[in-house]
C-alpha cells in the first residue's frame, strides 16, 4: 500500500490550495478515504472523509472547515482530492491522507503572509 501526498505549499492568509493524494496497492474504490493534518506541536485532527463507492461517496467535515473544504476522489485516477479555499494561518501544518489503515508522508501547508 502505498499513499502519496502533493500539493502543499506556501500560500497567503484568504488563499487556496488543492492537495492531492495518489494511492495504490489496494482496491481504492473500496475504502474510505480521509484526510488529517498536524500543526506544529498539536495532535493530529481529521479534517474530511469521502466514503467508498459502494457507500455512495458522501463526505464530512470537521466543523472547523465546512463551507471551504472539498473532499473528492476520482476512483479512475486512484486519487482523493482536498481543495481548499480561504486558508486560515491556524491551518498551517502537514497534511496526511489515508485510508484507515495506511498513512501518507503528508504534506506540508504554510498560511502565511
Amino acid at each position: 500500500v502505498q499513499l502519496v501526498e502533493s500539493g502543499g505549499g506556501l500560500v497567503q492568509p484568504g488563499g487556496s490550495l488543492r492537495l492531492s493524494c495518489a494511492a495504490s496497492g489496494f482496491t481504492f474504490s473500496m475504502y474510505g478515504m480521509s484526510w488529517f493534518r498536524q500543526p506544529p506541536g498539536k495532535e493530529r485532527e481529521l479534517v474530511a472523509t469521502v466514503s467508498s463507492a459502494d457507500a455512495g461517496g458522501f463526505s464530512r467535515y470537521a466543523d472547523s472547515v465546512k463551507g471551504r473544504f472539498t473532499i473528492s476522489r476520482d476512483n479512475a485516477k486512484n486519487t482523493v482530492y482536498l481543495q481548499m479555499n480561504r486558508l486560515k494561518t491556524e491551518e498551517t501544518a502537514v497534511y496526511y491522507c489515508t485510508n484507515g489503515r495506511a498513512w501518507g508522508q503528508g504534506t506540508q501547508v504554510t498560511v502565511s503572509s
